[in-house]
């Protein structure tokens, strides 16, 4: 099969196509004809030297796959509702870059009605670690206030229409106007420049001083602390990655008085039990949302897997909204 390669860690030009074995699909497996791939900001990291694969894991970069399946056990896949020759997605720990990808069953989903294997490409990563991070851990409930951290992003376009779906009331920070307005045109309430605005000070405008109920963190560093300014009491914030560092100055006192927590998480590692479970309230509770045309996929630009290496630079200059996805031809 082609593959698209790490050759040394460094800047975009190291992904590389090549060839490699094809995969087998293993016990609890499913065999994908990969025709789409989305890139996610791990997919950066791990190019660069800094995410390491789980043990076992292939080195190909790639988290979430769309094709066709061409393989696994019969039994298995009746099991989980699925066949040789059906549509799907999935979240995989590795191995998305190339034309063939085993993913874990569990972690397979059927592409919804309606979608193509593009759009497919775009979701599983981002909806797995929204559903995860903001309703499975931080518990966002109807009528709650959610603050995203770059809106604008991959997890922050599924964050808002997650977010409104379950009828929460939802702010976003985003580095520019023209990304501010996106994001209010996919259905967040408000959205901060935060290049022009304090975003303590417009959260705490917008909510009349009470205060939002969950943040979605993809910053850490020095927002940590004033995000917890931004907290109503018994408020939750959830951090997903560390882009403006690891460490941070906070309030404690405030945490404890109002009652905060202050969660981190990284979807990667954990079990293929674990993901399976949050696949399962996907399937139940989301896949219908994007039938419907209530949840629509955001694809900023499709890029032929051959060109990895400009799908990645664009990812690091920051002016995408919404996902970017290889294609295989």
């Amino acid at each position: 099969m082609r593959a698209i390669e790490i050759t040394q860690f460094g800047a975009p030009e190291v992904l590389r196509e090549t060839t490699r074995p094809d995969p087998a699909a293993g016990p609890g497996e499913v065999l994908i004809r990969v025709a789409a791939c989305g890139i996610n900001r791990p997919d950066v990291l791990q190019r660069k030297g800094l995410y390491a694969m789980p043990p076992g894991v292939s080195d190909l970069p790639g988290l979430e796959v769309a094709g066709t399946v061409i393989g696994g056990a019969a039994n298995e896949l009746k099991a989980a509702g699925l066949a040789l020759g059906d549509r799907v997605c999935a979240l995989v720990a590795g191995g998305g870059y190339a034309e063939l990808c085993a993913a874990p069953i569990a972690q397979t989903l059927p592409t919804p009605r309606g979608l193509t294997d593009i759009e497919a490409a775009s979701l599983p990563e981002t909806f797995f670690t929204v559903w995860q991070n903001v309703f499975h851990i931080a518990g966002l409930q109807s009528g709650e206030w959610l603050l995203v951290q770059g809106g604008s992003s991959g997890i922050g376009v599924t964050a808002i229409q997650l977010a409104k779906a379950m009828g929460a009331k939802v702010i976003v920070t985003a580095g520019s106007d023209d990304k501010c307005a996106a994001c209010i045109e996919l259905g967040a309430d408000h959205a901060i420049n935060y290049r022009t605005h304090d975003f303590v000070a417009e959260v705490q405008r917008i909510t009349a001083q009470r205060g939002v109920d969950v943040v979605l963190d993809m910053v850490a560093g020095d927002y940590v602390a004033r995000e917890v300014e931004c907290l109503a009491n018994d408020g939750r914030i959830a951090i997903i990655a560390v882009q403006g560092g690891t460490k941070s100055a906070l309030d404690v006192g405030a945490v404890l008085r109002r009652r905060l927590s202050i969660v981190g998480s990284t979807l990667r590692p954990r079990s293929v039990a674990y993901k399976g479970v949050l696949a399962q309230a996907l399937r139940e509770r989301v896949w219908p949302l994007i039938e419907a045309g209530r949840i629509k996929p955001v694809i900023h630009q499709v890029f032929a897997a051959g060109q990895a290496a400009a799908a990645h630079a664009l990812m690091e200059s920051g002016t995408h909204v919404g996902k970017i996805v290889l294609q295989w031809p």
